[in-house]
């Protein structure tokens, strides 16, 4: 199991919170309105395979 600090600097919480937003799907609208050219969104990791560098 891994620790992580209770308390976290304020920048880092600000990168971290950045972090999370990008990690999400594309909305259903982008997806039609590209004609499905664009299906998935190249920012998303998944947690536990890739890590975020220089939080």
């Amino acid at each position: 199991m891994v620790r992580v600090a209770h308390y976290k600097h304020v920048a880092k919480k600000i990168r971290l919170g950045k972090k999370t937003k990008q990690n999400r799907a594309l909305p259903a609208w982008v997806i039609l309105k590209t004609r499905r050219r664009v299906t998935r969104n190249p920012m998303r990791r998944y947690w536990r395979r890739q890590k975020i560098k220089n939080v």
